[in-house]
This record gives C-alpha cells, sequence and structure tokens, in this order.
C-alpha cells in the first residue's frame, strides 16, 4: 500500500485527511465510531478567549448540495478548552490543531500565547471574524489586515501557524501571498462562502442570522480553483477543503495544488467518510503505481 503520510509546517500527519474546525466538535462524539488515529487530525470546533453560546435558533439549514450555518462560534473558551478538552485530544494519536477566533488583534494574540504554552500540535487563524476596531470589517478580506493579523499573531505564537482563508474576497492570491509574507506557515481553504435563502411562506431568512456559510459539494469547483490559483504563488503548504466528499474529490483537490485535505460538511451525511477516502486515495494511488500521497500534489496539466 502507498505511503498516506504527510508533513506541514514539520508536523507529520498520518494520512491527508484532518477534520473541518466546526464540524467535528472536540472529536468526542466521531470517537464512538472509530478510532480518532484513523484521521490524519483534527481541527476543533472554533475557540474563543472567553464562552460563547452562539447565534439563536435556527442556526443551520440544508441547501441543494450543501448547508448554510450561523452557528456563531459557540464553545466553552480557551481556558476550558485546555483544561478539558485538550488533555483527552492529546490521547487519541492524531495530528489537534486549535482552531482560534476573535474581534480583536488583542484576542487573537492572547489565545495564541495561551496555547503556544500547551502541547497542541498547531494553530489555525480562522480570520473569517468581524474586527470589532475597524467597524466590523471581517479580517480576512483585504492584503493589509491579514498581514496586519497574521504579523501580531505570529510574534505570540511558537507553534506552527495555519492562516484559514476567506474566499469572500476579490483576489484571493494577494491575500495568500499577504499571509505567507507575515509569518503564515501554512494555508487553509476555503471557509465557508456567504449565502441565504428565504422561506417564501414567512419571507424570512431561513436561519434567524439572515445569512450563513455555505458549505458542501456546491461549493468545491469554487475551492479548487482557488488552490490551484494560489498554489503557483506561494511557497508554504495549502491545506485544501470546500465540499470535498468523495475519494475522487479528494485526489482532485491534492492535483491542484493542496497538501492536505479538511473534510466538513460530509460528516453530518456520513461519519465514516474519512475511512472510505483514505481507502479510495490508496486504491488510486496502487493502480496508479504511485508510492506516496505527496506524489499527486500539484500535478495539475493546464491547458
Amino acid at each position: 500500500m502507498a505511503d498516506l503520510s504527510v508533513k506541514i509546517a514539520g508536523v507529520e500527519f498520518n494520512n491527508p485527511l484532518i477534520a473541518a474546525s466546526g464540524t467535528f466538535g472536540f472529536g468526542r462524539e466521531y470517537g464512538e465510531f472509530y478510532p480518532l488515529e484513523k484521521l490524519g487530525g483534527i481541527s476543533c470546533k472554533g475557540i474563543t478567549l472567553k464562552r460563547r453560546d452562539g447565534n439563536p435558533v435556527p442556526r443551520v439549514a440544508e441547501t441543494p448540495s450543501g448547508m448554510l450555518n450561523a452557528v456563531g462560534l459557540q464553545n466553552p473558551g480557551v481556558d476550558v478548552f485546555i483544561k478539558e478538552d485538550l488533555p483527552w485530544l492529546k490521547q487519541q494519536n492524531t495530528v489537534v490543531i486549535a482552531n482560534i477566533a476573535g474581534n480583536t488583534p488583542e484576542e487573537y494574540c492572547e489565545m495564541a500565547e495561551k496555547l503556544s504554552d500547551t502541547d497542541i500540535d498547531m494553530i489555525e487563524m480562522n480570520i473569517s471574524c468581524p474586527n470589532v476596531k475597524s467597524g466590523g470589517v471581517q479580517f480576512g478580506t483585504s492584503c493589509e489586515s491579514v498581514g496586519a493579523i497574521t504579523d501580531a499573531v505570529r510574534r505570540h505564537c511558537t507553534k506552527p501557524l495555519i492562516v484559514k482563508l476567506s474566499p469572500n474576497v476579490t483576489d484571493i492570491v494577494s491575500i495568500a501571498k499577504s499571509a505567507e509574507s507575515s509569518g503564515a506557515d501554512a494555508i487553509s481553504m476555503i471557509n465557508t462562502l456567504t449565502g441565504m435563502r428565504i422561506d417564501i411562506n414567512t419571507r424570512r431568512p431561513i436561519i434567524r442570522n439572515n445569512t450563513g456559510g455555505m458549505s458542501g459539494p456546491a461549493i468545491f469547483p469554487v475551492a479548487v480553483r482557488m488552490v490551484w490559483q494560489v498554489a503557483s504563488a506561494v511557497n508554504i503548504p495549502i491545506i485544501g477543503m470546500g465540499g470535498i466528499t468523495t475519494w475522487q474529490d479528494a485526489v482532485e483537490m491534492l492535483i491542484a495544488g493542496a497538501s492536505a485535505l479538511q473534510i466538513g460538511t460530509v460528516f453530518f451525511s456520513d461519519p465514516y467518510a474519512p475511512i472510505k477516502i483514505n481507502e479510495g486515495i490508496n486504491r488510486f494511488l496502487d493502480e496508479n503505481g504511485l508510492k506516496s500521497v505527496t506524489e499527486l500534489t500539484g500535478t495539475i496539466k493546464p491547458w
């Protein structure tokens, strides 16, 4: 069988599949289905400095080929995570990634500092959050803001730092290059696309927040395009995500330029998806005479 292990920013993963933040909680529920070491890693549910109860319901809704969510970063806060969840996660023999979110640069920096003093493996920075100091504009929507927040967190973070990019921008390549030049060790992309659906009978949006993040198979072509564009512009690894559902999707994303993958929405329909996807990748590698999954990354042949 081919070698499925990959290395991202010096961190060894036993396979390229990482559970995406917000879709896997802190892993306890899915750990009842199979040993979590079958995953390459877990990007934990987004953590904030203080506890958050999230948005009012309804906050998740199914859409054709996907879903909308506006959960609102419900989580117990970074201190509770470090005390109660991280020790259990570190016993699961898989890479543990802390996903952090905040409303000010200071919140991000404080969390990065706290987590750097733990045995977390990596930190993933969610920059699709409103910067209250800049009038609520998302950190991830301009090169300047991406560079500033990445540089600030880098100075407080001693762990490998992943910057998670928003697709809701005009030039994803410039955004990625800004993250790289400001100290990111890797990029994960793409986060959800902003979407909306309306109940025609009540004339109200189907989720209470009015708009939400769209994920699932419908956004996969957008994700592939963006990963391909960024892969040719940066020298740091890309963790590709956005609608990956099958092993064929996974292989396609690797060929586009990803070095590892995150899967998320598929968990809601098939908890066993990562096992099936890894088996499919392995068969593909064997059938094509490839000894390692790393041989796939960036092998696209554009016209």
